[in-house]
């Protein structure tokens, strides 16, 4: 019988950045790897979302027993993703494990109201955001490192209003593809997850015509999904035990999508 070693369980000793993390699934995926003891380096984009990244940061040195940094930034800004990756290196070293992109816009227009304005703020931080946190991380990421990009069901479920959100996420998901083609030869893996509707400050946005059937239509308990959930597939995802997991778009939406 061929003997074999699981990988470590734990991101002690790693450095991760989550972006858009003051609120929702982005602090419940830094709370997370922080208590399997990741140094998070977490961003929020305004003064109104200062007090939760505080928090945040409180609760992951006082019981998870780890050490993070808040680092306010507009993503919206082309500079602001050399910023957050100097300041991580700055408090944490010089290398890079994890990168997260999580923050993200939500368009809730229908097609006749979409404009050029809110098409570009839509696309550029959920689109060009990303690409730019990946392009400023990788010349510091240590072999083989891991990157997690949150996508959404609505990448692949048609739902009204709600269309340029949705088109950005594809396009991520796009990206998730073709990076994974591009740096897999040390052993680097990105992966998209795609969670269903979560409870959360950006689920509140959404009209409840929209979310109500959702909850209807999921197997799992007829509810919406919690970030903690979210949060665990992201864990693996970071964690040595997926290293033959990439280029997936996992969904996570309690069997909603089902494709």
């Amino acid at each position: 019988m061929t003997s074999f070693t699981l990988p470590p369980q734990t991101l002690e000793g790693k450095v991760a950045i989550v972006t858009g993390a003051s609120r929702g699934i982005g602090t419940a995926i830094a709370y997370d790897l922080a208590s399997r003891g990741a140094k998070i380096a977490i961003t929020y984009s305004s003064d109104r979302s200062k007090e939760g990244a505080n928090n945040l940061i409180s609760r992951i040195e006082s019981s998870a027993n780890s050490k993070a940094i808040g680092i306010q930034c507009n993503l919206l800004d082309t500079s602001a993703p050399q910023h957050i990756v100097s300041e991580t290196l700055a408090a944490f070293g010089p290398q890079i494990d994890i990168l997260v992109n999580n923050a993200a816009g939500i368009s809730d227009k229908k097609v006749e109201d979409v404009t050029p304005s809110h098409f570009e703020e839509v696309f550029c931080v959920n689109v060009r955001a990303p690409l730019l946190m990946l392009q400023a991380t990788l010349p510091h990421l240590r072999r083989p490192g891991r990157i997690i990009n949150i996508s959404s069901v609505a990448a692949r479920q048609g739902f009204p209003g709600i269309g340029t959100y949705a088109a950005s996420k594809a396009a991520l998901e796009g990206y998730t593809r073709s990076w994974a083609a591009e740096l897999g030869g040390d052993g680097t893996t990105v992966n998209a997850v795609n969670p269903g509707p979560v409870q959360s400050e950006m689920l509140d946005q959404v009209s409840p015509e929209i979310v109500e059937p959702q909850k209807t239509a999921t197997p799992v308990e007829k509810k919406v999904g919690r970030a903690e959930e979210i949060a665990e597939i992201v864990a693996f995802l970071a964690e040595g035990r997926s290293s033959w997991v990439t280029g997936q778009c996992l969904s996570a939406s309690g069997g909603y999508a089902m494709y």
